[in-house]
């Protein structure tokens, strides 16, 4: 079940990134916000709230930070709308995106996003243009730790997993949506440090991009993940001598 992933090692370089630059706060917070006004500001009982709070920690997310974004969420704070959107299009090369965002602002945000599409080489594309090519699933991941890939393996199957990709440093488990917390779960009972869960569009095919068109690509995912508005970018590309 071990394989490569070339985005999955980007993807976790950016995250890192994002972190150092306190980017990864402001995702946060937001779908802090936006869970709780969801599902309410009880954990317990409102199982995105529960993930949202879990990944603040793990990023070493003041409890303040994480209490104000609540509040802000069950109306004692601010009273700031917030839409979740999802925009489809396409990149340099053909490439599929799909970008995720949340905003209080819908046509800054459609604007913005067809300005950094069309600005390397895509296109803004209609709803359904490209999200068949996607299909939604639970990604975990894991630094590596004291248990081998055969350990993790065996915990994660037992858990109901789909797949488990190893890298150079870190583990990434794939879920069936329905299964994602029970995984989660599993791996935090073997008191396995989860580094980030998350549900993802994962691409059911990849097209290779390499050269120019990979240049380009990667630079529309920075300026798109540079967005304030945006929460998450995905693509089909695989890309081909990248670092």
């Amino acid at each position: 079940m071990s394989g490569h992933s070339k985005w999955s090692t980007i993807k976790r370089k950016k995250a890192a990134q994002d972190a150092k630059r306190g980017k990864l706060f402001t995702k946060l917070i937001k779908e802090i916000t936006i869970a709780a006004r969801q599902g309410g500001g009880d954990p317990s009982a409102n199982p995105r709230l529960r993930l949202a709070i879990d990944n603040a920690k793990a990023a070493n997310m003041p409890m303040d930070n994480i209490k104000r974004a609540i509040n802000k969420g069950t109306g004692e704070g601010s009273s700031q709308n917030f839409y979740e959107l999802t925009y489809e299009g396409y990149g340099p090369g053909g490439i599929a995106i799909l970008v995720e965002s949340v905003t209080d602002n819908k046509n800054r945000t459609v604007a913005e996003v067809r300005h950094l599409l069309s600005k390397y080489g895509g296109s803004l594309g209609e709803s359904g243009s490209v999200a068949w090519m996607f299909d939604k699933k639970g990604i975990i991941t894991l630094p590596k730790q004291d248990k081998s890939e055969d350990e993790v393996l065996e915990i994660v199957l037992e858990a109901g997993a789909e797949d488990l990709q190893t890298e150079d440093e870190f583990f990434e488990v794939t879920t069936a949506v329905e299964d994602f917390e029970n995984v989660r779960k599993a791996l935090q009972d073997a008191n396995l440090n989860v580094e980030n869960a998350s549900l993802q569009w994962i691409a059911k095919n990849t097209v290779e991009i390499s050269g120019e068109h990979a240049e380009k690509a990667m630079k529309l995912i920075d300026a798109l993940e540079d967005n304030d508005d945006v929460q998450n970018v995905y693509t089909n590309a695989d890309f081909v001598d990248v670092e």
